[in-house]
């Protein structure tokens, strides 16, 4: 049972703290609209978009009313597209543009799903999915794609590897008139999870049910609120357990809303990921979190045991207010969605180097970084198989989202504008890894995966 007093007690924290829910996501199987036919297949998945989500958008609307919760985004995740092109053949970007429409007729923020797994190899449809990935992303608005390239289980697919630094570059390059938006609406994972309820890297994974409802909660002000309460001279024990007390509170809201969502839309409830997802707003930043812990300043030295502190309490404070958690439930650390790490950025405190330890200890990776617009496809491709090593050998969560500034420097300025917010282009070690990138095979899976 919900208790209703630790509802209303945060109440304030919605009011005076940036508490939000930042997404209802539906995941829907399309499995069962692969066909022979791309068209009939394009077809097919429009009416079971439309048919489980035409409700989504005001069934978020009525429970924010009800109880006076902001639902920033409500989303849609997909079965990975690779898989039903495997058997219709044809232009991917086709289905892209299916997703965009039905997203479009449902009214969501944004659709997952233009993905591929390819963690072992390429199986059909993948490398012609991938290869549209540019394309797809420049000719849509909604549509956001990821690919998953690694696990502790297999290792690392070095050859979809390089093939992604490529298309990374690719995908900013065809939006550079657009604050080359293909890149920041693609995400490069290792170990992802079949149940992430946030873009870019969303989708539906194959073991899930035909259609479900994940929650993704979010509250960085909540947890600086109450740790600037306490006293300066409050022991890191202390520290811990004020975050793992906001955090309980914050999935309770979570465990709300997806409950009700689920009623409300008659779909299983799946998860709650209760990530501290910030945005660029003042007094929403898990940079400031940190820094309210003790740091003069997120990205010196110290930062990333703090990290490692807040991102452990969040998830035993999360844990105990709900039997759901899942997807990726973990502080995140988006550079330009974040106000404190867009400044430590701007100072140069914050590195790229810097970031890429703190992954090691958080949700979920190198996650929108603005880089010099003429870095290499074999560096993009280096970057991305450091961060997939991380998350290989500690088998975890890890991704890129970079994004080339194309025709920019560093030191020059990229502005999305809402929750993707602006960033610096952040300096990149230009050192050449091409050998390596281009000898191409796997690395295979480590000693840890034997666990059988």
């Amino acid at each position: 049972m919900l208790n209703m007093s630790d509802i209303m007690e945060t109440i304030t924290m919605i009011q005076d703290e940036n508490l939000d829910i930042r997404t209802i996501t539906m995941g829907i199987s399309l499995l069962d609209c692969a066909d022979s036919d791309i068209d009939r297949s394009c077809q097919k998945i429009f009416d079971k978009i439309h048919k489980y989500a035409k409700n989504l958008v005001a069934t978020g609307e009525t429970i924010e009313k009800k109880y006076g919760i902001p639902i920033v985004n409500k989303r849609i995740a997909v079965t990975p597209i690779a898989m039903l092109l495997g058997a219709s053949g044809g232009d991917p970007v086709k289905y892209a543009k299916t997703l965009d429409a039905a997203a479009r007729d449902v009214g969501v923020n944004f659709i997952g799903g233009f993905s591929a797994l390819v963690h072992k190899g390429f199986s059909p449809g993948d490398l012609e999915l991938i290869q549209s990935i540019p394309t797809a992303l420049a000719e849509t608005e909604l549509v956001c794609s990821s690919v998953n390239i690694g696990t502790t289980k297999t290792g690392i697919n070095m050859d979809a590897v390089k093939l992604m630094g490529n298309v990374v570059r690719k995908a900013a390059e065809l939006t550079s008139d657009r604050q080359c938006i293909g890149a920041a609406k693609l995400v490069v994972f290792c170990n992802a999870p079949e149940d992430n309820p946030f873009m870019a890297g969303a989708f539906h994974g194959p073991g899930e049910p035909d259609c479900v409802i994940n929650v993704g909660v979010s509250g960085p002000g909540v947890v600086r609120s109450a740790l600037s309460k306490m006293p300066k001279d409050a022991s890191l024990d202390e520290i811990a357990d004020t975050i793992k007390k906001t955090a309980f509170k914050i999935t309770r809201v979570g465990q709300l809303v997806g409950t009700e969502a689920s009623e409300m839309l008659g779909v299983p409830f799946g998860i709650i990921d209760l990530s501290l997802a910030p945005t660029p707003a003042m007094g929403d930043s898990v940079a400031h979190i940190l820094e309210e812990i003790g740091l003069d300043a997120c990205g010196g030295c110290g930062t990333t045991a703090a990290l490692a502190m807040l991102n452990d309490a969040v998830k035993k404070g999360g844990v105990m207010a709900s039997s759901n958690v899942g997807g990726l439930s973990g502080a995140f650390i988006p550079v330009t969605e974040d106000a404190g790490m867009i400044d430590v950025a701007r100072r140069g405190i914050l590195t790229i180097e810097k970031l890429e330890a703190m992954t090691a200890v958080c949700s979920v990776g190198l996650d929108m970084i603005v880089i010099p617009g003429d870095t290499s496809s074999e560096v993009i491709s280096a970057i991305i198989a450091d961060e997939a090593a991380i998350g290989m050998v500690n088998s975890k969560t890890t991704a890129v989202r970079v994004i080339p500034a194309i025709g920019l420097k560093e030191g020059e300025e990229l502005d999305f504008g809402g929750l993707l917010g602006s960033g610096p282009i952040m300096k990149v070690n230009t050192s050449s890894p091409a050998i390596m990138i281009n000898r191409g095979g796997r690395i295979p899976a480590p000693i840890q995966s034997l666990k059988n």
